[in-house]
Parts: structure tokens; C-alpha cells; sequence
């Protein structure tokens, strides 16, 4: 009997809850950090240009390294991989609140940002190796991706509280009892398990090739607010790293024992499921960016009654995400949830381009702030799930790496482009004679067209290659336990 199926339903919850508490604690960091930037500035003496390194120091590592820690976890041991990252994780997040120094805190972060790549990476993978049972996987599922979504919304609700009230060193020091918990409750809950071996993917060679691509792309992408989407230096870099990615494909082709077996990316399923998330993912991250800007900026709600005014985002995506999802899946399938969920999205950011200078918050922000996060809820449970269904129980880990990175550079990809256009769009409003609300509105209105315009995509891709499987894709033939 293997360590999972001695284990005890309560103990299996207990574990999934565990992973998902540290899936929050990461997103969590994610945007926690942005709310005390200013009081970082002040104290550290960081000039506009630098102090935006703050959250890209995390942001590069975090980005490029997801899929090779994935990997590491289904050769070595997920459990094993799993707690180291979350030890460096929490240790760099102590030495982030003690940084008395620009270059201690950037050094900090970026350790910070290793430590999260390896804690994240493989966390999609152990939840679903520990229920392979399918009305179990989809709760389980579900509670995941609440974790994802909410850590995001409330970030800066939980930023704003805790710099005005004990100052910036404790949006990082927050970490450490939350890594501590999580860390005691990981050991003892999750089993010990043993990966396939070094040998049966210890691609040096393609290692260096996609971590360097990832992280390259993605410090392209986030610089390119600085230099512009079309900057002779952006795409430059673009097509270095595009060129770096294209290489590590050729070498898993070749290779004896690749890193990424590309079998995975073969999958119809698979493949569709990350591209649409890519998009989807991009869209909300235009969405939360511009929501809090416009409550703040054009409604002028102060940082923590915006950071309030965010709060129905997270309460949806719970409740749909927990309780409803998990019910429909088993019903209806994924491929008609993602479609669902995709469709309410493209309506939510629909209702967002209507917003107005004059407006208010129960007209012009709380009718999409509720239609998008349900699409958002009924949507990534089912992409995740189809994400990882035809993954093989030593390539969990992987796959669920690769999941990540998709949304990862997803995100990033699409605040880029969206906040490249609003920027230009404002501008030109200003340089038109418009007043500064109006001009700012303008530019909103154009974020959530772009927004919609990316839900939508990802629909199409959706409806044109994911595929619905026999007697409903929920019961997709789940990947079955290889922890022990």
C-alpha cells in the first residue's frame, strides 16, 4: 500500500490545505510588496527608476525558474524540493525585513524569489498525486486555485494594514510564521516520497537553455515600460530569449533524457489548457492593476478603502471556486466550465470599459468586479485540471511547473502590452486638451477592451483545441498516486 492510500481522508485534506496555504503565502508576497513601495523609497533612500527593482529582483528568478524546479521535484522528491524552497523562501524573507541597504534588500529579494520558485513549482502536482480520486482531485483542485486568485485580491488589503500600521519590514516578516506553519504541517502531513532519479532527466544542457530563455523573457517584458513593446532593446532580447527557448525544444527532441519530455506539450489538452490560462491570466492581471488605479486615481478612494473595494473579487472566487466549481466539473466537465468561465470573463471586462470619470463604485466598478471573478472561479479549476490530466505520475511535477510559468509569463505578457496601451491612450487624452480624470478613465476604458480581447482569445483557443473527453472531461482519467 503505497504512504498516500494508508493515509486517512482528514490527513489528506489537511496536507492539500497545507500546499494551498503556501500557494497563498507566495501570491501573497507577489503583491503584498507593491503597497509599501513608497514607504521602501523613503526609508532606503531608492531613487523611481531603482525602486521598481524591488519587485523585479523576486519577479525575474521567480519567472524563470518554475519549470527546472518542477523537474527537480520528479527526480529528487517533491517533498524534499518542496521544503527546502519554503526554508530558503522564509529565510530570505527575514533577511528582505532586516535590509538596511538598496543592495541587501535586492539581494534579499532575489534569493526570495528562488526560494518561491522551488516552493511553487511542484505544488499542483503533489495536490493532485494525493487525491487521484476525481471527486476528491476537483476540491482539491478548487481550493488551489482559491489560493492563487485570493492571494492576489488581498494583497493589497493586507499590505495597506500592516505598512501603515507596523511599517514596511512587515510585509516581509508576515512570511515567517506562515513559512513556519506551513513548513510543520508539510513534514509531518505529506509522505515521503522518492523521485525517479537524476539520471532519468539530468539535462544540464537544457537546463541552462530554458532557465536562461525564462528569465531573460521575462525581464524583457517587465522592462518594457521603461523602453517600449517595439524598442529596437526589447525586441532585441525578445528574440534572444525566444531563440533560447527554441534551442532548449531542439535539445529535448535530441536528448537522451530530457528535462521536459515533450510529450507533454504534445497533448491537445495540455497545450490548449496553458495557452488559454496564459491569456486568462494576463486579462485579470490588466483587470486588478487598473481596478485599483481607478478607484484610487479617478474615484479617489484612499489606498486601504480601495484595497476594500477589491474584497468581492476574493469572496466570489471562493465561494464559486470551492463550492460551486468542484460540482460542476463533476457534472458538466472542464471544457464547458473553461468556455463558461471564459465568457463571463469577456462580459466582466465588457462592463469595466464602460466605466466613467463621473462615476461611482456601485455602477461603474461592482457589476464587473462580481461577473469576472465568477468567470475567473469557474475557469482555472477546469484548466487546471486539464492542465494536468495526461500528465504520467513522474512528469507531475513538471507539469505543474509548467502550469505556473505559463501563468507567469502570462501575467506578465499581458500587463505589458495593456499597461503599454493605457499609457499611450492617457497620453494622448492629456495632450488633447482632456481633464486628468477623464484622460485616465479613457486609458482604463482601453485596458479592459484589451482585456476582454484576451478572455476572448483564450475562448477561441478554448473552443478550437481543447478537447471534451467520453462520459465528461471531469472524469478525466486523473494522474495516479506516485508519492512512495
Amino acid at each position: 500500500m503505497s504512504p498516500i492510500a494508508a493515509q486517512s481522508l482528514r490527513t489528506r485534506w489537511l496536507a492539500v490545505i497545507a500546499l494551498a496555504a503556501a500557494q497563498l503565502m507566495i501570491v501573497l508576497d507577489q503583491n503584498i510588496v507593491s503597497i509599501a513601495l513608497p514607504a521602501i523609497r523613503e526609508d532606503l533612500a531608492f531613487s523611481q527608476a531603482n525602486l521598481v527593482w524591488t519587485v523585479n529582483a523576486y519577479v525575474i528568478p521567480f519567472g524563470g525558474l518554475l519549470l527546472l524546479a518542477g523537474r527537480l521535484g520528479d527526480l529528487i522528491s517533491r517533498k524534499q524540493v518542496f521544503l527546502a524552497g519554503l526554508a530558503l523562501f522564509t529565510l530570505a524573507s527575514v533577511a528582505a525585513a532586516l535590509a538596511d541597504s538598496q543592495g541587501f534588500l535586492l539581494t534579499a529579494r532575489f534569493v526570495q524569489g528562488i526560494g518561491g520558485a522551488i516552493t511553487a513549482a511542484g505544488l499542483l502536482g503533489m495536490i493532485v498525486t494525493i487525491f487521484p480520486e476525481p471527486q476528491h482531485q476537483v476540491k482539491a483542485i478548487g481550493v488551489y486555485g482559491f489560493a492563487s486568485a485570493s492571494g492576489g485580491a488581498l494583497g493589497s488589503v493586507i499590505g495597506g494594514v500592516l505598512t501603515e500600521t507596523l511599517g514596511w519590514e512587515s510585509v516581509f516578516y508576515v512570511n515567517l510564521p506562515f513559512g513556519l506553519v506551513v513548513a510543520a504541517l508539510a513534514w509531518k502531513l505529506l509522505p515521503t516520497d522518492r523521485g525517479i532519479g537524476l539520471k532519468a532527466g539530468a539535462d544540464v544542457i537544457g537546463a541552462v537553455l530554458v532557465t536562461s530563455g525564462l528569465m531573460l523573457a521575462v525581464y524583457t517584458l517587465i522592462e518594457t515600460e521603461r523602453y517600449g513593446l517595439t524598442s529596437a532593446r526589447t525586441l532585441g532580447l525578445g528574440a534572444l530569449s525566444i531563440a533560447l527557448l527554441a534551442g532548449f525544444f531542439v535539445r529535448q527532441a535530441r536528448a537522451a533524457s530530457p528535462l521536459i519530455p515533450l510529450r507533454i506539450l504534445f497533448s491537445r489538452n495540455v497545450a490548449g489548457a496553458n495557452a488559454a490560462q496564459a491569456l486568462m491570466v494576463g486579462a485579470a492581471f490588466g483587470f486588478m492593476f487598473f481596478t485599483v488605479l481607478y478607484l484610487q486615481q479617478v474615484l479617489e478612494f484612499a489606498p486601504l478603502a480601495a484595497g476594500l473595494g477589491f474584497l468581492p473579487a476574493p469572496i466570489v472566487i471562493a465561494v464559486v471556486s470551492m463550492a460551486l466549481a468542484p460540482r460542476l466539473l463533476t457534472r458538466f466537465g472542464a471544457r464547458p466550465m473553461v468556455l463558461t468561465g471564459l465568457a463571463l470573463m469577456v462580459a466582466g471586462f465588457i462592463l469595466f470599459a464602460q466605466m466613467r470619470a463621473d462615476g461611482n463604485y456601485l455602477v461603474d466598478v461592482l457589476p464587473g468586479m462580481v461577473t469576472a471573478p465568477l468567470g475567473f472561479g469557474l475557469a482555472m479549476p477546469a484548466l487546471m485540471t486539464l492542465g494536468m490530466a495526461d500528465s504520467k505520475p513522474e512528469d507531475a511535477g513538471v507539469t505543474s511547473g509548467l502550469f505556473n510559468t505559463a501563468q507567469q509569463v502570462g501575467g506578465a505578457v499581458g500587463l505589458a502590452v495593456i499597461s503599454t496601451a493605457v499609457s499611450a491612450r492617457t497620453g494622448t487624452l492629456l495632450d488633447g486638451g482632456a481633464a486628468q480624470a477623464e484622460a485616465l478613465t479613457g486609458g482604463f476604458r482601453l485596458g479592459y477592451a484589451i482585456a476582454a480581447g484576451l478572455a476572448a482569445a483564450a475562448l477561441l483557443i478554448a473552443v478550437t483545441v481543447i478537447k471534451a473527453r467520453k462520459s465528461h472531461d471531469s472524469t478525466t482519467e486523473p494522474v495516479p498516486v506516485a508519492i512512495g
